[in-house]
């Protein structure tokens, strides 16, 4: 039995601790914090990491897919029960997520206000709610796009190999599909693409404005000319025969890329160690990695935001700064691809100086930091997640030639418009 005076004692002691050590509780206090992603983010030697530093708290890593990982999202915050203590949320279901703010915690509360100067201005933006005046999520890492290819079937089709001169000859997308007719028919084995829906995305990507007016979020998606060249230039690649007509992140896409089945495919940072795993060992050296078409771009990107159900708001909300300071994204990237969204972190020298042997030494490090540089982030409407598909649909019938383009496009706009009422 404890005596009043080891007691009192005790009190103090936990108490100091927690308020010496700001973030960093009392072992005794026993702490469980759970933190919940899509796919792998590369958190796992950080949070033991974390652990070992921090003796008093547990971490439980919960990993689902990626539509599993945000369906539940929305299931938890109706039922107001489930949710992990941190939750990430990727950037185009953030628009959707945001008209719920009242279920997450308002990390100004935490003083996040403090650490807006880490990101560019448009990470940071993506981040809040209530018109700027609610900051609702920590930026993780971005998407910045690069192109990579096979530099072996290049130079069985008589192109060129060196990345310099690959990405000499696409400055446009445009350019980009007469290199596919150049490529076509050279190598029996494989296809120029991947999919018309990824280089649709890719281009869709580089434009400010996809579905919804960045000004009103009205429906523009029938009238937004860079919608239309997207599909247009993805569909036509297509309806030729140069995809491998395979949605990525699907097993066929990995058996693709093992057996070699297609020449290019836009790849965003995290996307590399996705080709390293299911190519294997026997296609190391075949890939190189090059300028994207048309500049930078973005693919991906997310939040760590703490709804309000968490038992350890304060707890959570240290971990999710840790876990997206400059040192924390640096290691990142060096250890798994994920490119940061913190020009500190992006510009740091062990980023800049990073090569990938798998993918022929190619300076990934410069490559993804210069994409990041010239990245111009695009607007993403409340039911973006819910217009975005239509289209993508709509390409894979151009592929399978189920319907011609034009067709396709009118269907895609009508369910789009649809899906957006």
């Amino acid at each position: 039995m404890i005596s009043g005076l080891r007691k009192r004692v005790l009190a103090v002691v936990v108490l100091a601790s927690v308020v010496g050590a700001g973030c960093a509780p009392a072992a005794d206090e026993g702490i469980e914090l759970s933190i919940a992603t899509f796919g792998e983010f590369g958190y796992s030697s950080l949070l033991k990491e974390y652990e070992a530093a921090h003796p008093g708290i547990r971490i439980q890593n919960r990993v689902a897919d990626f539509e599993t990982h945000h369906k539940g999202i929305a299931t938890q915050l109706a039922a107001g029960r489930g949710a992990a203590d941190i939750v990430a949320i990727e950037e185009q279901y953030m628009p959707q997520f945001r008209q719920s703010a009242d279920k997450f915690v308002d990390l100004n509360g935490f003083g996040a206000a403090n650490l807006r100067d880490r990101w560019p201005q448009w990470k940071w933006e993506q981040g809040l709610a209530n018109s700027g005046g609610t900051v609702m999520g920590l930026g993780t890492d971005m998407g910045g796009l690069a192109m990579c290819f096979r530099k072996d079937y290049f130079a069985q089709a008589g192109l060129p190999t060196e990345r310099a001169a690959v990405a000499a000859l696409w400055p446009t997308w445009e350019d980009y599909a007469k290199t596919g007719d150049l490529f076509s028919g050279k190598v029996p084995s494989a296809k120029f693409a991947d999919s018309a829906g990824g280089v649709y995305t890719a281009i869709l990507n580089q434009s400010p404005e996809n579905f919804f007016s960045a000004k009103d979020d009205s429906f523009i998606a029938d009238r937004n000319p860079a919608l239309r060249r997207a599909f247009t230039i993805a569909g036509q690649i297509g309806a030729k025969g140069q995809t491998a007509r395979v949605t990525p992140f699907t097993q066929p896409w990995n058996v693709a890329i093992k057996q070699g089945s297609f020449a290019t495919i836009a790849c965003p940072a995290w996307m590399l160690t996705q080709i390293q795993e299911a190519g294997g060992p026997e296609n190391a050296g075949k890939w190189d990695v090059a300028a994207v078409p048309g500049g930078g771009g973005n693919n991906g990107g997310s939040f760590l935001t703490v709804p309000t159900q968490s038992k350890h708001q304060r707890a959570a909300y240290d971990l999710a700064k840790w876990l997206t300071e400059p040192a924390q994204e640096v290691r990142l990237f060096t250890e798994s691809n994920i490119l940061p969204s913190e020009p500190a972190a992006y510009g740091a020298p062990e980023v800049l100086g990073k090569t990938d042997p798998y993918f022929s030494g190619a300076p990934i490090g410069r490559i993804y930091a210069a994409s990041a540089d010239s990245l111009k982030p695009n607007y993403r409407g409340l039911k973006d997640a819910k217009v975005r598909p239509t289209f993508g649909t709509a390409l894979g019938r151009v592929e399978s030639g189920k319907q011609a383009l034009d067709a396709a496009w009118d269907q895609a706009v009508t369910e789009a418009r649809a899906a957006a009422s």
